[in-house]
């Protein structure tokens, strides 16, 4: 127990200073470490997003470059090249992110030290929504995965896609640890079948099977001898969908074992390698093998056709995929939660999300993600391609303002090399501002204008929120010394409906807390309710407990307003004291037999609560009914 006084004060394990191994800080600090993630478990647990956009990024780039028909196929690598250049700046940037922000929040952390508060609630709504949607389309994707093996199932694909995200969400519950090691197999999985089948193509002369495509209709567009810029930006701009989930690691920084920093930034740096080995290797099958794409089939389900054939390794890739897609929304589970405890820290969003449960697992935050996906799902009906149009977009904004932030931080503090750093962050903010441009102007007919209108309200809400925080504070007078505290007298109001053990205890504890006690009941006009008031007056006259009791007149059977009234009289009356009410409640020691107690107690704190200032104790008498089995 620690107790404060009005002399000097000592401090004990100040910060800065490090505890021996055996103290009990140090102790508690190891079995927190068991709830947080290490490197390999980190990029489990935060790269799912990122890993799964292999799936479907190559295959946006190659379907807008088919309109170009198979000349413009053939820049599918110099785009994918330029993809992975801005991965790189990404990568770099993200690293320096980590170190210079290791409580986590990225891109919101950079922008509020360096471009401003509104900047930086815009970068959070951003980020939010981003991850919002990374849930409904990860899940939706994964789902679709399925049905398309499954046809028969796709009749209930919103019931399928509510039941993956009750299992991750369960799953994230556990803890960010449990939920790494429980995806680490399926994401292991995913990247070594793509990088074998990548090894494997490169190696061959030519596809080994095109089963896949036979039979659908093809996607690529008449001939052409010229490809445009405006096409290539598209292009860029689509494949960047790639790029998603590329944040996490760096908005999550606290949620791994210490030293958080270096582990996230090792995890960084793997991720994006990783991601850009798969971009570039699927790109080089793309042009090795001529592949055209055809409706109905994914280009990373030709590619695998080509490289391994139509056989148990081509199903396993499928498989492979179709795991991680559903799975993908883990990074967000990951991510998410951090966002939102800083949000709630800084008073822009409700401090419950800023509460952790015993497994270091931000609860609400989880919960909230749950919820709004789980919206999205019914709403979209578990369709893909009504969310996908609303993806990427938010990451984007993310990227540009965490970009221009971070130029602004090495202008700031000028270490060495700032300029090429500065130059290099610079370069990637300008990539990915101007790929969010064209994604939102060449989606927004096709929901897109839905994230420009959800964001400015977003932040609308952090800011309201804040609003009344800061209400909240001016009224409390915090970061001011209050004046000293002095004693006022004390009166204690406990309602009563009869006599009994509970009455004997409420009033016992009463007259222990407050100088007077005053015993209450409401009665009722009608002839019975008369009767038994008579009778618990004459019942408390021969008990005699030295306490008053007051008779409440009432012209319904309500108790709640009787209740606050007097209390308000009460208080005018008696301006200068403490008003206290004590409600006395039986708890049974079974659940299910609390269901058959009424719940005036709960009623009378309401209307108290709502209608005065009053304290409001209520007293909790357990009974133990060890005969109801």
């Amino acid at each position: 127990m620690v107790v404060h006084t009005g002399g000097a004060k000592t401090a004990e394990h100040g910060d800065g200073v490090e505890e021996p191994p055996d103290t009990p800080g140090a102790a508690a600090s190891r079995a927190g470490d068991r709830h947080k993630l290490t490197a390999l478990q980190g990029l489990a647990a935060l790269s799912l997003d990122a890993m799964a956009s292999v799936a479907y990024g190559p295959e946006s780039i190659v379907l807008v470059l088919a309109v170009a028909g198979a000349y413009g196929m053939g820049f599918t690598l110099p785009v994918t090249l330029a993809i992975a250049a801005l991965l790189a700046v990404l990568v770099a940037s993200y690293r320096q992110v980590i170190a210079a922000f290791p409580d986590g929040g990225g891109a919101y952390a950079v922008a509020k030290r360096h471009l401003g508060r509104r900047t930086s609630l815009f970068a959070a709504g951003s980020l939010i929504l981003d991850y919002v949607l990374n849930v409904a389309v990860s899940v939706t994707a994964g789902v679709a995965a399925l049905t398309s093996a499954f046809p028969q199932l796709y009749g209930g694909r919103t019931w399928i896609c509510l039941g993956v995200l009750v299992l991750v969400t369960a799953v994230n519950l556990r803890g960010v640890v449990d939920s790494a090691r429980a995806f680490l197999l399926p994401t292991a999985l995913f990247v070594g079948s793509v990088l074998a089948m990548i090894v494997v193509g490169l190696l061959r002369d030519g596809p080994v099977s095109t089963a896949s495509a036979e039979g659908h209709t093809s996607a690529l567009g008449d001939s052409a001898t010229t490809v445009g810029a405006l096409l290539l930006l598209k292009a860029f701009a689509a494949g960047c969908s790639a790029l998603t989930g590329v944040e996490a690691v760096a908005n999550a920084v606290p949620s791994f074992r210490a030293p958080a920093a270096r582990r996230a930034q090792r995890t960084e740096v793997a991720l994006g390698a990783l991601l850009g080995v798969m971009l570039i290797g699927l790109s080089l099958l793309i042009g090795r093998f001529h592949l055209r794409p055809v409706q109905g089939v994914t280009v990373l389900a030709q590619l695998a056709d080509a490289s391994l054939g139509h056989n148990v390794a081509f199903y396993v890739v499928q498989f492979a995929t179709m795991v991680l897609l559903a799975l993908a929304a883990n990074t967000s589970f990951g991510g998410l939660p951090v966002l939102t405890s800083l949000l709630a820290r800084d008073n822009h969003l409700p401090h419950v999300f800023a509460l952790k449960a015993d497994r270091q697992v931000h609860r609400h935050g989880v919960l909230a993600l749950a919820l709004v996906s789980a919206l999205l799902l019914v709403l979209s009906g578990g369709d893909t391609n009504t969310l996908v149009p609303l993806f990427a977009i938010g990451v984007f904004i993310g990227f540009t303002i965490c970009q221009v932030g971070m130029v602004r931080h090495w202008y700031g503090c000028r270490v060495e090399r700032w300029r090429r750093k500065a130059v290099l962050n610079g370069f990637g903010a300008l990539l990915t501002g101007v790929a969010g441009a064209v994604v939102t102007a060449t989606k927004f007919t096709e929901g897109a204008w839905l994230i420009v209108l959800a964001l400015p309200l977003l932040v609308l809400g952090f800011e309201r929120v804040h609003r009344a925080y800061g209400r909240i504070g001016q009224r409390l007078e915090l970061g001011r010394i209050p004046e000293p505290p002095r004693r006022a007298r004390s009166v204690v109001v406990v309602p009563v409906s009869g006599l009994s053990k509970l009455t004997c205890k409420a009033l016992t504890a009463a007259r222990s807390l407050g100088d007077e006690v005053l015993a209450i009941t409401v009665t009722h006009p009608a002839p019975e309710d008369r009767r038994e008031a008579e009778a618990l007056y004459r019942d408390w006259e021969l008990w005699n407990p030295g306490v008053d009791l007051v008779e409440l007149g009432s012209p319904t059977r309500g108790l709640g307003r009787p209740v606050s009234a007097y209390v308000r009289e009460l208080t005018a009356a008696r301006p200068d004291s403490q008003i206290t009410v004590l409600i006395p409640e039986t708890e049974s020691a079974r659940l299910w037999q609390r269901l058959l107690q009424n719940q005036r107690g709960s009623v009378v704190a309401h209307a108290v609560r709502r209608d005065t200032d009053a304290v409001i104790c209520r007293l909790r008498f357990r009974v133990d009914d060890t005969d109801g089995r």
